[in-house]
């Protein structure tokens, strides 16, 4: 049985998603989910103190700190040592998001039995699916593998059907607010598979700073607050403390989850956009509510169908 070690999020739900859980032995700061997970030892974390700090805050200190050509992240490399691992996931599209690069090469260069790195950049959905199956393989388990993306691909595309015909919800999905960041990379997928529309989204692109001007001339009809890296309490505190409405209607969402990380649960958060989109087309099939409206009037209220 190998041995994994995940400084990736969505490659740690994955692999849990194909039965390998097992097989992890070391996570990053911020594998999460599962929740059995954040029992497994803790083989890197962040370079710089952001607890507590607000949004604008955070922002100046990354800027500054990526500006000296350091990482994000520090690397236990003596843990890494005594781990032994045989395959280690990373990522190498978004230096705030996981280690990468110099600090990984590092880490690994002097280990006994260098692992097998699989590095993970996914921008769309299809990426997506093919880091899915690049762990099936890496895991020896591609049936499993398969069976994933298949039902993903079926969810996916039952939400197309439901709104299949409806004229698309002028949306302004940010990914960060102070300053704003629009939607990137698998996000305007998610948000066209829905039936929404973000002008400002960069459809399997870096997502990137706007302005307030910006989001107000693409006149959405929806804002969704969604803060990289946030869970839905601390988006729904962001959006509350939002001066500038650029809609009638603002819903929070559960970023962590659904949209931050390129895993099993893109799908539902095509489903959750769906439902604040076109609530009486599609119905949230799940028993959790990951969203909150912060401002106007929620969609649903509009519709004598009400969701079930």
């Amino acid at each position: 049985m190998p041995r994994i070690v995940s400084f990736l999020p969505a490659a740690t739900e994955i692999t849990c998603a194909l039965g390998a859980g097992d097989e992890l032995v070391g996570r990053s700061h911020e594998c999460d989910y599962p929740a059995h997970v954040r029992d497994l030892p803790v083989v890197s974390k962040p370079a710089l103190p952001l607890d507590g700090l607000s949004q604008k805050e955070i922002d100046r200190a990354v800027a500054a700190h990526l500006a000296t050509g350091e990482s994000l992240y520090q690397v236990d490399e003596r843990l890494l040592a005594e781990l032994s691992p045989d395959i280690v996931f990373t990522q190498d599209l978004c230096q705030v998001c996981a280690p990468s690069g110099n600090e990984l090469v590092r880490a690994i260069r002097d280990l006994p039995k260098p692992p097998q790195v699989l590095s993970l950049t996914p921008r769309n959905f299809a990426e997506i699916e093919q880091n899915i199956l690049a762990i099936g393989s890496a895991t020896g388990r591609e049936q499993q593998a398969q069976k994933l993306v298949d039902e993903n691909r079926a969810r996916i595309e039952r939400v197309r059907e439901a709104v299949a015909g409806a004229t698309p919800r002028r949306v302004a999905f940010m990914e960060w607010t102070e300053p704003p960041f629009c939607a990137g990379h698998w996000v305007p997928e998610m948000i066209i598979a829905a039936g929404g529309e973000d002008p400002l989204g960069q459809l399997g692109a870096d997502s990137r700073r706007v302005t307030w001007d910006d989001i107000a001339v693409s006149d959405p009809e929806l804002v969704i607050v969604a803060p990289c890296g946030y869970g839905l309490a601390d988006a729904v505190s962001t959006a509350r403390r939002l001066s500038t409405i650029a809609a009638s209607t603002v819903y929070a969402v559960d970023a962590n989850s659904y949209f931050a990380r390129p895993g099993p649960r893109v799908a539902e958060g095509v489903e959750l956009l769906a439902h604040l989109f076109h609530p009486e087309l599609f119905a949230w099939p799940h028993s959790h509510q990951p969203w909150a409206m912060t401002h106007g009037t929620a969609a649903a209220d509009r519709y004598s169908a009400q969701p079930q």
